[in-house]
Protein backbone atom coordinates (compact mmCIF):
# COMPACT_ATOMS: atom_id res chain seq x y z
CA UNK A 1 0.00 0.00 0.00
CA UNK A 2 2.91 2.36 0.71
CA UNK A 3 4.35 1.72 -2.75
CA UNK A 4 0.95 2.35 -4.31
CA UNK A 5 0.58 5.60 -2.40
CA UNK A 6 4.04 6.80 -3.46
CA UNK A 7 3.30 5.83 -7.05
CA UNK A 8 0.06 7.83 -7.04
CA UNK A 9 1.79 10.83 -5.50
CA UNK A 10 4.57 10.72 -8.10
CA UNK A 11 2.21 9.97 -10.96
CA UNK A 12 -0.13 12.82 -10.12
CA UNK A 13 2.91 15.06 -9.67
CA UNK A 14 3.95 14.15 -13.22
CA UNK A 15 0.48 14.94 -14.55
CA UNK A 16 0.27 18.38 -12.92
CA UNK A 17 3.92 19.27 -13.47
CA UNK A 18 3.73 18.46 -17.20
CA UNK A 19 0.24 19.79 -17.79
CA UNK A 20 -0.09 22.78 -15.52
CA UNK A 21 3.60 23.54 -15.93
CA UNK A 22 3.23 23.72 -19.71
CA UNK A 23 0.34 26.16 -19.35
CA UNK A 24 2.01 28.41 -16.79
CA UNK A 25 5.61 28.36 -18.00
CA UNK A 26 5.26 27.78 -21.74
CA UNK A 27 1.66 28.58 -22.65
CA UNK A 28 2.55 31.71 -24.62
CA UNK A 29 5.07 29.74 -26.66
CA UNK A 30 3.31 26.42 -27.34
CA UNK A 31 -0.36 27.46 -27.36
CA UNK A 32 -3.40 25.33 -26.56
CA UNK A 33 -2.28 22.47 -28.80
CA UNK A 34 1.01 22.24 -26.96
CA UNK A 35 -0.71 22.24 -23.58
CA UNK A 36 -3.08 19.49 -24.70
CA UNK A 37 -0.14 17.38 -25.88
CA UNK A 38 1.68 17.96 -22.59
CA UNK A 39 -1.28 16.67 -20.58
CA UNK A 40 -1.54 13.63 -22.84
CA UNK A 41 2.19 12.87 -22.63
CA UNK A 42 2.07 13.14 -18.84
CA UNK A 43 -0.41 10.27 -18.71
CA UNK A 44 1.70 8.16 -21.07
CA UNK A 45 4.78 8.79 -18.92
CA UNK A 46 3.06 7.99 -15.63
CA UNK A 47 1.17 4.99 -17.00
CA UNK A 48 4.24 3.25 -18.36
CA UNK A 49 6.54 4.38 -15.57
CA UNK A 50 4.33 3.73 -12.55
CA UNK A 51 1.24 1.90 -13.78
CA UNK A 52 2.63 -1.51 -12.84
CA UNK A 53 2.67 -0.41 -9.20
CA UNK A 54 -0.62 1.40 -8.67
CA UNK A 55 -2.41 1.37 -12.02
CA UNK A 56 -1.59 5.08 -12.38
CA UNK A 57 -5.08 6.40 -11.64
CA UNK A 58 -3.76 9.92 -10.84
CA UNK A 59 -7.35 11.09 -10.51
CA UNK A 60 -10.09 10.63 -7.86
CA UNK A 61 -12.72 10.34 -10.61
CA UNK A 62 -10.80 7.48 -12.18
CA UNK A 63 -10.37 5.79 -8.81
CA UNK A 64 -14.11 6.15 -8.15
CA UNK A 65 -14.90 4.48 -11.47
CA UNK A 66 -12.44 1.69 -10.67
CA UNK A 67 -13.98 1.29 -7.19
CA UNK A 68 -17.49 1.00 -8.62
CA UNK A 69 -16.20 -1.44 -11.23
CA UNK A 70 -15.06 -3.66 -8.36
CA UNK A 71 -11.35 -3.40 -9.08
CA UNK A 72 -10.26 -1.80 -5.79
CA UNK A 73 -11.36 -1.65 -2.16
CA UNK A 74 -12.80 1.34 -0.33
CA UNK A 75 -9.63 1.58 1.77
CA UNK A 76 -7.50 1.69 -1.38
CA UNK A 77 -9.80 4.34 -2.85
CA UNK A 78 -9.33 6.62 0.15
CA UNK A 79 -5.55 6.13 0.08
CA UNK A 80 -5.43 6.84 -3.65
CA UNK A 81 -7.46 10.04 -3.37
CA UNK A 82 -5.33 11.41 -0.55
CA UNK A 83 -2.16 10.53 -2.46
CA UNK A 84 -3.44 12.15 -5.65
CA UNK A 85 -4.32 15.38 -3.88
CA UNK A 86 -0.89 15.46 -2.21
CA UNK A 87 0.89 14.86 -5.52
CA UNK A 88 -1.12 17.53 -7.33
CA UNK A 89 -0.54 20.10 -4.58
CA UNK A 90 3.20 19.44 -4.46
CA UNK A 91 3.46 19.78 -8.24
CA UNK A 92 1.46 23.02 -8.27
CA UNK A 93 3.79 24.39 -5.58
CA UNK A 94 6.86 23.48 -7.63
CA UNK A 95 5.41 25.07 -10.76
CA UNK A 96 4.65 28.20 -8.74
CA UNK A 97 8.18 28.27 -7.35
CA UNK A 98 9.64 28.04 -10.86
CA UNK A 99 7.20 30.65 -12.21
CA UNK A 100 8.28 33.17 -9.58
CA UNK A 101 11.74 33.08 -11.15
CA UNK A 102 10.29 35.34 -13.84
CA UNK A 103 10.26 38.85 -12.31
CA UNK A 104 6.98 39.89 -13.91
CA UNK A 105 5.07 36.80 -12.77
CA UNK A 106 2.11 37.60 -10.52
CA UNK A 107 -0.08 34.70 -9.49
CA UNK A 108 -3.08 37.03 -9.09
CA UNK A 109 -2.66 38.15 -12.70
CA UNK A 110 -1.10 35.17 -14.46
CA UNK A 111 -2.80 32.43 -12.47
CA UNK A 112 -1.46 28.91 -12.03
CA UNK A 113 -3.34 26.92 -14.64
CA UNK A 114 -6.39 26.76 -12.39
CA UNK A 115 -9.75 25.62 -13.71
CA UNK A 116 -12.76 27.92 -13.88
CA UNK A 117 -15.60 29.33 -15.92
CA UNK A 118 -17.51 32.56 -16.53
CA UNK A 119 -16.50 36.10 -17.35
CA UNK A 120 -12.76 36.61 -17.44
CA UNK A 121 -11.95 32.92 -17.79
CA UNK A 122 -11.20 31.23 -21.11
CA UNK A 123 -13.89 32.09 -23.64
CA UNK A 124 -16.38 33.01 -20.92
CA UNK A 125 -18.50 29.84 -20.97
CA UNK A 126 -21.16 29.73 -18.26
CA UNK A 127 -21.79 27.38 -15.36
CA UNK A 128 -24.05 24.97 -17.27
CA UNK A 129 -21.61 24.59 -20.15
CA UNK A 130 -18.74 24.03 -17.71
CA UNK A 131 -20.65 21.42 -15.72
CA UNK A 132 -21.84 19.52 -18.79
CA UNK A 133 -18.39 19.52 -20.35
CA UNK A 134 -16.68 18.24 -17.20
CA UNK A 135 -19.27 15.54 -16.59
CA UNK A 136 -19.33 14.26 -20.17
CA UNK A 137 -15.57 14.50 -20.69
CA UNK A 138 -14.85 12.64 -17.45
CA UNK A 139 -17.40 9.97 -18.30
CA UNK A 140 -15.74 9.40 -21.67
CA UNK A 141 -12.26 9.48 -20.14
CA UNK A 142 -13.03 6.93 -17.42
CA UNK A 143 -14.93 4.74 -19.88
CA UNK A 144 -11.83 4.60 -22.07
CA UNK A 145 -9.66 3.81 -19.05
CA UNK A 146 -11.88 0.97 -17.84
CA UNK A 147 -12.02 -0.49 -21.33
CA UNK A 148 -8.34 -0.06 -22.14
CA UNK A 149 -7.28 -1.72 -18.88
CA UNK A 150 -9.72 -4.61 -19.15
CA UNK A 151 -8.26 -8.09 -19.46
CA UNK A 152 -9.57 -8.45 -23.01
CA UNK A 153 -8.09 -5.18 -24.26
CA UNK A 154 -4.92 -5.24 -26.41
CA UNK A 155 -1.93 -5.67 -24.12
CA UNK A 156 0.54 -2.81 -23.76
CA UNK A 157 -1.50 -0.02 -25.32
CA UNK A 158 -3.56 1.25 -22.39
CA UNK A 159 -1.21 4.10 -21.46
CA UNK A 160 -1.10 5.35 -25.03
CA UNK A 161 -4.88 5.16 -25.49
CA UNK A 162 -5.53 6.95 -22.21
CA UNK A 163 -2.96 9.66 -22.89
CA UNK A 164 -4.31 10.36 -26.36
CA UNK A 165 -7.84 10.53 -24.96
CA UNK A 166 -6.81 13.13 -22.39
CA UNK A 167 -5.05 15.15 -25.09
CA UNK A 168 -8.21 15.02 -27.22
CA UNK A 169 -10.35 16.14 -24.30
CA UNK A 170 -8.07 19.14 -23.82
CA UNK A 171 -8.37 20.04 -27.49
CA UNK A 172 -12.12 20.22 -27.01
CA UNK A 173 -12.38 21.95 -23.66
CA UNK A 174 -9.42 24.12 -22.69
CA UNK A 175 -11.35 27.25 -23.62
CA UNK A 176 -14.39 26.05 -21.63
CA UNK A 177 -12.93 25.21 -18.20
CA UNK A 178 -9.21 24.76 -18.73
CA UNK A 179 -10.11 21.03 -18.48
CA UNK A 180 -10.14 19.35 -15.14
CA UNK A 181 -11.77 15.90 -15.45
CA UNK A 182 -9.74 15.41 -12.27
CA UNK A 183 -10.51 16.89 -8.83
CA UNK A 184 -6.88 16.54 -7.68
CA UNK A 185 -5.55 18.39 -10.72
CA UNK A 186 -7.97 21.23 -9.93
CA UNK A 187 -7.30 21.28 -6.19
CA UNK A 188 -3.55 21.89 -6.28
CA UNK A 189 -3.54 25.09 -8.35
CA UNK A 190 -6.76 26.41 -6.76
CA UNK A 191 -5.33 26.05 -3.27
CA UNK A 192 -2.40 28.30 -4.18
CA UNK A 193 -4.36 30.80 -6.28
CA UNK A 194 -7.31 31.12 -3.88
CA UNK A 195 -10.18 33.53 -4.55
CA UNK A 196 -12.39 32.60 -7.50
CA UNK A 197 -10.44 29.42 -8.16
CA UNK A 198 -11.35 28.10 -4.72
CA UNK A 199 -14.95 29.32 -4.88
CA UNK A 200 -15.46 27.46 -8.17
CA UNK A 201 -13.59 24.34 -7.09
CA UNK A 202 -16.80 22.51 -6.12
CA UNK A 203 -17.74 22.02 -9.78
CA UNK A 204 -14.42 20.33 -10.51
CA UNK A 205 -15.15 17.81 -7.79
CA UNK A 206 -18.85 17.21 -8.38
CA UNK A 207 -18.98 16.96 -12.18
CA UNK A 208 -15.89 14.73 -12.65
CA UNK A 209 -16.90 12.43 -9.80
CA UNK A 210 -20.39 12.06 -11.29
CA UNK A 211 -18.86 11.32 -14.69
CA UNK A 212 -16.47 8.77 -13.24
CA UNK A 213 -19.24 7.12 -11.24
CA UNK A 214 -21.47 6.86 -14.31
CA UNK A 215 -18.65 5.25 -16.27
CA UNK A 216 -18.17 2.73 -13.47
CA UNK A 217 -21.88 1.92 -13.27
CA UNK A 218 -22.19 1.30 -17.02
CA UNK A 219 -19.05 -0.84 -16.96
CA UNK A 220 -20.43 -2.99 -14.13
CA UNK A 221 -23.76 -3.26 -15.97
CA UNK A 222 -21.92 -4.66 -18.96
CA UNK A 223 -22.89 -1.81 -21.28
CA UNK A 224 -19.29 -0.73 -21.88
CA UNK A 225 -17.46 -3.82 -20.62
CA UNK A 226 -15.81 -5.84 -23.40
CA UNK A 227 -16.96 -9.25 -22.22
Amino acid sequence: MVKKSVAEILGTFILVFFGVGSAVLMGAHIGLLGIAIAFGLSIVAAAYGLGAISGAHLNPAVSLGVLIAGRMSAAEFILYVISQIVGATLAAAVVYLIATGRPEFDIAVNGLGQNGWGAGYGDGYGLTAAFVFELVATFLFVTVILGATHGRAPVGFAGLAIGLTLAGIHLVGIAVTGVSVNPARSFGPALLVGGQAMSQLWLFFVAPLLGGALAGVLHVAGVTRPD
